[in-house]
């Protein structure tokens, strides 16, 4: 073995390996994402704090059955009130965004027919945002992201649809267009269609290296069959599709989920899509103007292309999928949500869940079985997020014609920071601004955004893994341009980033209550 071999193996063996994820299930109200042909997509979850203590709450869509609220009432209880306005049929998705800017988080609802934007007001009241002028049509939206634009008192919002249930000649080749609603004023006029559409199941407003947020668009080759592709569209005041001649390479997928996350450090993210057959990671091309993506799935271990326990040796498929550092080493790991659509026989039907854990080296490995969480439900939309406030990363997964899951994270170690975000109305969780922490010698960093998954998003603190770590720097990229300097933050500690305006942004700690026992 070459001595530079050698000295490199070494350093990755004296890298902590931390503890294995394990997690252990929670009782929970029941709650089934149920229906016909328009449910065999959505199913999503949205995890947001609306009632002010700091707990998240669980929204899930239940297609034929009603939408459901879980309270977070500590220490993994969860109750079942769900607001009159929220207890919808046909609803395939969920997204939290505090669109007015009052500090009560709104609700994005998809449905297969019209769309609802729903008010968020104290304990967790919901009402029709009436005054936004927000009108879908009778569609069916099964994918959702939203952004600020520069100079706007509302996000730009952009939905996905999948099927023309009204075109006599479908359901294949028969995609609708996508909608693009940006703001006039206070209010939103008719919607911009972004056409062509290919059947979008998710999509993602993100600066993926241009310094602006752009819409990537995942879409489902299954009813585009030919002439279609997955899709980047570039936030011009005449929205374009990128193509070839700005370094995007058209390509084509069975396309349900994105998730996307700066993995090597770089300051750029990686890509993570599901599909059914696999489950593709793609990386920026070092160097490349615009969004130029190489795919890197095998090599890095994440294609997750069949199940990986029981005797169903048949492709899988893959619907949320998500980043998050579950065991809390300081590399961020992989959720995706698995399962038929409904009884396609070319797809595995026993096809549990993936849990794919970074190992030091940046390869990925299955460890979902061990962990606790490789149901072989039909699973369709997820959430990783710290439901009682201990520093681990929490696991929620929506079934179709199963019961909704709930895991508690009981993995040991790791130290841990949750970072908030805070700055003046519009757009108080300053979306679109990126947060770099600096540790051990490298420096992570996130974009805070709204969309990706399947159907599905969260509106919270943002999660960081430290390793054994004893201490960090942090800094803010605020979507207005300001940077903040480098500030250290403790080990273990939920911390809000105040912007105030002119002047240095502030640290503030303490405001988090402790996590309930």
């Amino acid at each position: 073995m070459r001595p530079e071999l050698l000295l490199c193996l070494l350093a990755l063996l004296a890298l902590p390996a931390g503890a294995d994820p394990l997690f252990r299930p929670v009782p929970v109200p029941v709650h089934v994402y149920d229906g016909g042909w328009e449910h065999f997509t959505g199913g999503g979850v949205a995890v947001f704090d609306c009632d002010g203590d700091h707990l998240p709450e669980i929204a899930a869509a239940g297609g034929s059955n009603p939408v459901m609220l879980l309270r977070n009432r500590g220490a993994m209880r969860f109750e079942a009130q769900t607001p009159a306005a929220l207890a919808v049929t046909g609803a395939t998705g969920l997204y939290p965004l505090d669109i007015d800017g009052d500090g009560h988080p709104d609700l994005v609802v998809l449905r297969a027919g019209p769309d609802l934007i729903l008010k968020g007001g104290p304990d967790c009241g919901f009402a029709p945002h009436d005054g936004l002028g927000f009108d879908s049509g009778d569609r069916w939206s099964t994918a959702f992201s939203a952004t600020w634009e520069p100079g706007q008192s509302l996000p730009t919002l952009a939905f996905g649809s999948y099927v023309d249930r009204a075109d006599p000649d479908g359901p294949f080749e028969a995609c609708d267009v996508n909608l693009l609603y940006r703001p006039e004023g206070d209010r939103y006029g008719p919607p911009l269609p972004l056409a062509p559409g290919f059947c979008a199941l998710s999509m993602l407003f993100s600066d993926w290296g241009g310094g602006r947020a752009d819409l990537r668009v995942s879409n489902d080759r299954h009813y585009y069959v030919t002439g279609g592709q997955e899709q980047m569209w570039a936030m011009e005041p005449v929205p374009r599709l990128y193509g070839p001649a700005d370094g995007w390479a058209p390509f084509q997928l069975w396309g349900m989920g994105i998730a996307s996350r700066d993995i090597s450090g770089d300051g750029r993210p990686e890509v993570m899509m599901t599909s059914m057959g696999d489950q593709r990671l793609q990386e920026p091309v070092p160097g490349a103007d615009g969004p130029a993506y190489a795919d890197v799935p095998y090599a890095r271990g994440t294609s997750a292309h069949r199940p990986h326990a029981g005797a169903d040796g048949r492709p899988s498929t893959g619907w949320h999928v998500e980043f998050g550092d579950v065991d809390n080493d300081g590399r961020d790991d992989i959720f995706i949500a698995k399962g038929n659509v409904d009884q396609m026989p070319d797809m595995a039907m026993e096809d549990p869940n993936s849990l794919l854990r970074q190992d030091p080296d940046g390869t990925f490995r299955e460890v979902s079985v061990a962990a606790g969480v490789a149901s072989a439900a039909r699973s369709r939309g997820a959430a990783l997020a710290d439901l009682d406030l201990d520093g681990r990363l929490d696991l929620v997964v929506s079934n179709r014609r199963a019961p909704l899951e709930v895991h508690r994270n009981a993995t040991e170690g790791g130290g841990w920071l949750a970072v908030t975000l805070r700055q003046p109305a519009p757009n108080r969780d300053a979306i679109g601004a990126k947060i770099e922490l600096r540790l051990d010698g490298r420096t992570v960093t996130r974009e805070v955004t709204i969309g990706g998954g399947h159907a599905g998003g969260q509106l919270g603190p943002q999660h960081f893994g430290l390793g054994d770590a004893a201490s960090a720097e942090l800094r803010v990229h605020w979507p207005d341009g300001t940077v903040s300097p480098w500030q250290g933050v403790s080990v273990g500690r939920a911390v809000t980033v105040v912007h105030p305006g002119p002047g240095t942004p502030r640290i503030s700690g303490g405001d988090i209550p402790a996590p309930t026992p």
